[in-house]
């Protein structure tokens, strides 16, 4: 049975859809694939208000944009049922439990980062992200790489990173032109994302879901008001700090980011790292590691790790301010200029999500960007590899990694043994993100607290 529209129009009362947004912010732990899993189970299998295709034809448009999918999805299928307020309220929930745990945690990092206990955590915490992440290199590389052209794409993107320091964005941007020139010979990547079971049939038909006609002017006022809004914090922050302050830098860095980040956030982390510890100097090394196991033990999409690196990155560069008051400001200052372009993708673009999807040249060009994704995490692999296993990559506080023989000859005999566990408990026992960071960083305590 369909269920109506009531009277505001909503396809579902707004009050239920927000205690069930609420509830799935709750649960968003496990990157990508565990928040989708989320909010399939609660959407599709549980309340039944959106049916298993159309859930998918929404995932598969927020894969072709830049940034988190997850949290894009939670805006696309909240517009869906309540509208424009309902994709603001479904987007802004998904982030928030995360923004605030990340908040917290940068604090007590800053704050009490040097005791024994603190050490510990991240003794453990480290090398369990080197195995999240090289488990991240296979699960992408079984859903991208399914021609031999496109194993030859990734590898190739691999080695520019790493051997040669090619931009990301570069990488990126060649990768999408080689798989639209041999768009005949790859063939675009597979559609659709497999679900095991049977799956219930919806309470609510598609017919019934909300829709708007686009438009020349609905998508130019959408376009006016997203990009004032996006960037309005950072035009406030030149005038009341310079344009030589930290936040104008993070603010514009960061909203570059925003829309180069195709393939996750452990794509676009190989190339925030690089930029955050060699060009800019907001961290160390080794940081950038200790931010990302601090962002996997929190709800929402992983790449709430830039608010760890903006955080940091103000405190230590304050300019006139109190060092906490300016890494809260610049916290919340990168977290704003992340996550509303996603807003603003889906509202401008959910109208024309057919003709996007049916786009031949568009997908063999994102199949090509795919690929090169792949080569994208593995040099992030190596990058966090090196800075824990090794005593003097992380002793390089703030520039290029030195692969040198003295470098490779200061092994860390604790981090490679917890790094061997971390990999077993992924790829041997199976174990979720959250139950193998909370092992290791047990194990990693023990041992420090011990000596």
């Amino acid at each position: 049975m369909n269920r109506l529209r009531n009277r505001t129009g909503d396809v579902i009362p707004l009050r239920e859809a927000t205690r069930t947004w609420f509830a799935i912010s709750l649960q968003t732990f496990g990157g990508p694939a565990g928040q989708i899993a989320v909010m399939q189970h609660k959407l599709v299998d549980e309340k039944r208000w959106i049916g298993q295709q159309r859930f998918l034809h929404a995932l598969n448009y927020c894969m072709l944009l830049p940034g988190p999918e997850a949290q894009q999805l939670a805006i696309y299928t909240g517009w869906l049922l309540n509208g424009s307020l309902g994709g603001l309220i479904a987007g802004c929930l998904f982030v928030l439990p995360g923004l605030l745990s990340m908040l917290a945690l940068s604090a007590i990092y800053i704050g009490a980062g040097e005791t024994s206990v603190v050490t510990g955590l991240f003794v453990g915490l480290a090398p369990a992200v080197i195995a999240i992440v090289v488990h991240a290199v296979g699960r992408v590389s079984k859903r991208a790489l399914f021609h031999p052209l496109l194993v030859m794409m990734a590898v190739a993107s691999f080695v520019a990173l790493t051997a040669f320091g090619v931009p990301f964005p570069l990488v990126l941007l060649a990768a999408g032109v080689i798989g639209w020139l041999l768009r005949g010979l790859i063939g675009v990547a597979p559609s659709g994302h497999a679900v095991e079971g049977d799956v219930p049939p919806p309470l609510i038909s598609d017919d019934t879901l909300h829709r708007e006609a686009p438009s020349a002017r609905r998508s130019l006022t959408i376009l006016g008001v997203g990009v004032v809004l996006w960037f309005a914090p950072v035009l406030v922050a030149a005038l009341l700090f310079s344009r030589d302050s930290v936040f104008v830098d993070q603010g514009l860095f960061f909203s570059g980011a925003a829309v180069v980040t195709f393939g996750g956030a452990y794509a676009v982390l190989s190339y925030v790292a690089q930029q955050a510890v060699q060009v800019y100097g907001w961290l160390a090394p080794g940081e950038m590691v200790r931010g990302l196991a601090l962002a996997e033990t929190t709800p929402g999409p992983l790449i709430m790790v830039v608010q760890f690196v903006a955080f940091v990155g103000a405190y230590r560069n304050p300019g006139a301010l109190d060092p906490w008051v300016a890494a809260v400001l610049a916290s919340l200052l990168v977290t704003w200029v992340t996550f509303v372009p996603c807003f603003l993708f889906i509202f401008l673009g959910a109208p024309y999500v057919e003709r996007l999807r049916s786009n031949v040249h568009l997908g063999a060009a994102l199949t090509g960007v795919t690929a090169a994704v792949v080569g994208v995490i593995a040099n992030l692999a190596v990058f966090f590899a090196l800075h824990t296993l090794f005593d003097a990559a992380r002793s390089h506080q703030w520039g290029p990694i030195d692969l040198s023989v003295p470098v490779l000859a200061s092994w860390d005999p604790v981090a490679f043994a917890l790094t061997g566990v971390a990999l077993v408990l992924v790829f041997r026992l199976t174990w979720s993100t959250l139950r193998v960071l909370g092992v290791c960083a047990a194990l990693g305590l023990v041992v420090t607290l011990v000596g």
